[in-house]
């Protein structure tokens, strides 16, 4: 219909031009009688002695369509193809054609820019003050760092010892962990993978809450039912974690959406690796928070390898950064081993969330500088050499130590006192939790009817009479 229409009024302009012998007479004639042509010209059609522009309200609502003609042209010269010029008014804004045919760039040649505050030595790239890092915080941030790092070697050491069945560190990710952290309010909902346990020991969760968990025993808040390193508070507005990979972010979306409706003064975040943006879930949520304009920060944690997978096997963009901007979510990426830039990007990520209701993504470029989990060892997939240099070279303890160092808030002396009060602090968790017997086993069955169906009972007494006739071959400390 909308070629029809053209055909049309190019007769009609041709025509016209030709029973006027002067330019002025011409676009004079145009302008004065077509309001009654029968073609459906839009109401804001316009004309002048050089343009000649008819917009129709057709399909797509307009098609605009422009020809510069000069009084030195000859009709027989006028161009018989497509005009030079339009505009489609489509659904999200209007939309410029071109003649060239032109694919968008699958990459650039070069990568997305990586915010940071320190450098390889600690030393400051920008004025410190403009940061509002004062000496209680920057203490506390580190003390926080060295708690998790001592807290994963010395709960690794059980794990080796068989204490505990399984676990994972946070190596070389704790500025991650506690630099986000310190940058959220409590009020503000944790949605996390695996890797963020950081996050609750800076909202307070204890070091024997810590050791519940992971020995699962009475006073575990998930009642034994999880794998160790799931932690999760209701208290602290944390959410448990889950192994299957990427299924918080989706949830992370709905409860931002919530907090939006509600009108809340807080927001969601998410936390995930570069595996997980893989996953459906991501790409699913970040569509529906950006539709939306919910509240909720995305952070990517960029550690180089999902699992045994590096990432220039996981994707072939330039990482997770120019996936946000691809939805229309304000995006970027930051030095994930620099706790000021953490700090810092997911302060303003939170005040945008809030004041403007709109997504976030932070792709934090760092290094998993330990084995996935107890169950992997990373030596059979890269080289030693490589993850010896991350820890030295690029550890983000040891970067943020040398500025607080060089402000004078820190001295060796309170070093070895906090790393042997933490020592001693878990030696005793870890003696406490494996002493308290075990959840019941009516806890296995538990919090998910309100009455019971009738296999559940069947499948609960069957286990009570398995445990009674084969008491050797189960733990002592799981009550009947």
């Amino acid at each position: 219909m909308a070629s029809f229409c053209l055909t049309k009024s190019r007769s009609f302009i041709i025509q016209t031009l030709k029973s006027n012998k002067t330019s002025t007479n011409r676009t004079s004639y145009i302008h004065n009688n077509v309001s009654s042509s029968p073609l459906p010209v839009s109401e804001h059609a316009y004309y002048s002695h050089k343009n000649v522009s008819i917009v129709f309200n057709h399909s797509f609502k307009s098609i605009y369509v422009s020809r510069r003609l000069h009084s030195t042209t000859s009709v027989d010269e006028l161009p018989a193809e497509a005009p030079l010029q339009q505009v489609l008014d489509f659904p999200g804004g209007k939309v410029k054609f071109t003649p060239k045919l032109t694919f968008a760039s699958g990459a650039t040649k070069e990568r997305v820019h990586c915010y940071r505050v320190l450098d390889d030595n600690g030393q400051m790239l920008t004025d410190s003050d403009s940061l509002g890092i004062n000496k209680e915080l920057a203490v506390k941030l580190y003390t926080n760092m060295l708690t998790l790092e001592v807290m994963d070697t010395i709960f690794y050491e059980a794990q080796r010892q068989g204490r505990i069945s399984f676990y994972a560190t946070t190596t070389g990710e704790e500025a991650i962990n506690i630099a986000s952290a310190a940058a959220l309010n409590n009020n503000d909902f944790v949605f996390p993978q695996y890797r963020e346990p950081g996050v609750l020991l800076w909202r307070g969760f204890s070091l024997q809450e810590f050791a519940h968990q992971l020995f699962g025993n009475k006073y575990d808040y998930g009642k034994g039912r999880q794998m160790p390193i799931h932690y999760g508070s209701k208290k602290l507005n944390y959410i448990t974690v889950a192994s299957t990979v990427a299924t918080q972010i989706p949830h992370a979306v709905g409860a931002a959406y919530s907090l939006k409706m509600e009108k809340q003064d807080s927001c969601s975040i998410t936390y995930f690796g570069d595996g997980g943006t893989s996953e459906g879930d991501f790409h699913g949520a970040m569509n529906f928070a950006a539709v939306m304009e919910v509240p909720v920060i995305f952070f990517c944690r960029n550690n180089g390898w999902a699992i045994s997978t590096p990432v220039d096997q996981q994707f072939r963009s330039d990482g997770v950064a120019v996936k946000g901007k691809a939805y229309g979510v304000p995006s970027i990426r930051v030095d994930g081993n620099d706790a000021l830039a953490i700090y810092n990007a997911v302060s303003e990520a939170r005040k945008m969330a809030i004041t403007e209701q709109t997504p976030v993504l932070i792709e934090a470029l760092t290094y998993r500088a330990g084995h996935h989990t107890t169950s992997d060892d990373s030596t059979r997939y890269r080289p030693v050499e490589e993850i010896q240099r991350w820890r030295d070279d690029q550890n983000p303890v040891k970067r943020f130590r040398k500025w607080i160092e060089s402000k004078g808030w820190w001295t060796d002396e309170a070093e070895s006192q906090h790393y042997s009060s933490i020592r001693k602090q878990l030696a005793q968790a870890i003696q406490v939790a494996e002493r308290i017997e075990k959840p019941p086993v009516a806890d296995m069955f538990n919090d998910v009817y309100d009455v019971p169906p009738k296999n559940l009972t069947a499948q609960e007494a069957l286990l009570r009479k398995t445990v009674k006739k084969h008491v050797q071959d189960f733990p002592s400390d799981v009550p009947l």
